[in-house]
């Protein structure tokens, strides 16, 4: 299944899932990465949030950042409808844009950015390095990069159960849930393919970041990498 498709097709569960799927870790995560993109912005920054999907990160960028402008992107039209949404019923509508678009080409300027962040998202590009070199490009010099995404555990004998807990029960579950089990075996292969964090830190330093450091968040199931 086309990953557009994917997300069009899931976009009405997809807060409800991603809850379930991640034991509700992922609202500390988004929290933790949210606060170091905050961290040193000045007043009036612009924030594009990359894969944007139903503007949960930037949402929770524009709450804590009352004075900045932020844009999010993504290419899944479904994702971006329950986004707009959420973002005017939190009366967020002067603050945050939604636009559709493709992370392998971003419809920004070059340099616009104060702070690119992308929550779960890498992962699902068609071309990773395409994508990393885009958020570079409409970074201004200077600017951070902050991403979160989904890994293996630290620990061998969790990397085991966590491969039984994501390739057999969340697709039974979040299959179940949601009507759609082939969305929910792409999203679990997707992470077990996604690079190591020393498999991305040279690809980020190619695609011209620098500074790079990433933080392993619950025993390694996610990890939260910053670059500038």
């Amino acid at each position: 299944m086309p990953t557009t498709e994917l997300f069009n097709d899931i976009a009405p569960n997809y807060d409800r899932l991603n809850r379930l799927m991640s034991l509700w870790q992922d609202l500390r995560w988004r929290r933790k990465a949210v606060k170091q993109l905050c961290d040193g912005l000045t007043q009036g920054a612009t924030v594009v949030d990359v894969a944007t999907g139903t503007a949960d990160m930037a949402i929770a960028i524009a709450k804590a950042q009352p004075d900045s402008k932020v844009v999010g992107i993504d290419l899944s039209p479904a994702m971006l409808q329950v986004g707009r949404e959420k973002v005017h019923a939190a009366g967020l509508d002067g603050q945050i844009i939604m636009k559709e678009g493709d992370a392998m080409s971003l419809p920004m300027p070059d340099g616009v950015a104060d702070a690119v962040c992308v929550a779960f998202g890498m992962r699902n590009f068609d071309d990773l390095d395409a994508g990393l070199r885009e958020m570079r490009r409409v970074l201004r010099k200077g600017g951070k990069l902050v991403a979160l995404e989904l890994s293996y555990p630290d620990s061998p004998v969790l990397t085991a159960l966590y491969k039984l807990y994501a390739l057999h029960i969340i697709p039974l579950a979040c299959g179940l849930l949601s009507g759609n089990r082939k969305a929910y075996r792409y999203l679990p292969h997707s992470i077990l393919r996604f690079p190591k964090p020393e498999e991305l830190s040279p690809r980020l330093m190619k695609a011209g970041f620098s500074n790079i450091n990433d933080t392993s968040l619950t025993l390694g199931v996610c990890r939260l990498y910053q670059a500038s």
